[in-house]
């Protein structure tokens, strides 16, 4: 039961409706009996930091940060944690009561976590890893794979550009060796990798798949994508065919939230079997 005392959090992207957070959210506040709410917010990218000062006026206590939003909501921050710094992306804002805007990134935990439930803690270090995208949720995942002792980290983009300015951005803040690669050159990229990641959009429903050849992946690499929405993208249907151990978005999304959700809440969940199952119904 919400009263007037409730305490509302969201998700801000565009586009939104895709988005799994409000059913993970509302599984936990009805779990854990919470007096609250959680809502989606679709908002465009030119009227974010409007909807934004709106938002923190209106009481919310914060909202989670999606596509393509993730990198306007570091730079709307006042303050930020050490690992948004680090990846110059904010996936969680919270609004504080003195006006300020609080900005976190849960990213990089929450992918290091689904990483090492699925393959093991130990399965990318001291070996090499190939990242699809240069956005936000690419710099996060470099923090996660440096994370899990990865030696070299190779980031492709179809902006060579920004895969470069990712590169050298945040190699200082790393262990990992980062080395920007051109597209046309995925072949050779792919060469001797122990795991694939795509942090791109493509695959995600209503946009265009992942056009990309496995062929050049060893068999041994795993393979992972952060889409969730579908849960088994067209990257991962192949990658399943040709053997390889594949990971969807759903761990990564169940693990970022759990800070969230305390934040917001004052309630620490658990990322467990039965809230997957949920969602997976949901995406159903």
């Amino acid at each position: 039961m919400i009263t007037g005392k409730a305490k509302v959090a969201g998700v801000i992207g565009w586009p939104v409706a895709h988005s799994l957070s409000p059913a993970l959210h509302g599984h936990w506040l009805a779990a854990h009996d919470v007096d609250g709410a959680y809502v989606p917010l679709p908002v465009r990218p030119e009227d974010f930091s409007r909807a934004i000062g709106g938002l923190a006026r209106a009481g919310l206590a914060g909202v989670n940060v999606t596509l393509p939003h993730k990198e306007a909501a570091f730079a709307v921050a006042h303050d930020c944690d050490a690992a948004a710094k680090a990846a110059g992306a904010v996936n969680l804002l919270v609004f504080g009561t003195d006006g300020r805007l609080l900005g976190r990134n849960t990213d990089a935990m929450g992918l290091a976590a689904s990483l090492g439930e699925s393959f093991g803690e130990d399965f990318l270090r001291d070996r090499a890893a190939l990242l699809l995208g240069a956005g936000g949720a690419a710099r996060a995942a470099v923090l996660a794979l440096d994370t899990l002792g990865c030696r070299e980290i190779r980031i492709l983009n179809r902006s060579d550009g920004r895969a470069a300015t990712l590169a050298k951005e945040l190699q200082p803040r790393v262990k990992a060796t980062l080395a920007a690669k051109p597209w046309n050159g995925w072949e050779s990229a792919a060469v001797d990798v122990s795991l694939l990641l795509n942090t791109t959009k493509a695959g995600m429903a209503g946009s265009a798949p992942l056009v990309l050849s496995l062929d050049p992946l060893p068999l041994n690499a795993d393979v992972c994508d952060i889409v969730y929405n579908p849960l088994e993208t067209e990257l991962l249907k192949r990658a399943r065919a040709r053997g390889h151990r594949t990971a969807d978005g759903l761990g990564m999304l169940m693990h970022q939230a759990v800070p969230a959700f305390e934040t917001f809440y004052g309630v620490r969940p658990a990322a467990t079997a039965d809230v997957r199952r949920a969602l997976e119904k949901a995406l159903a």
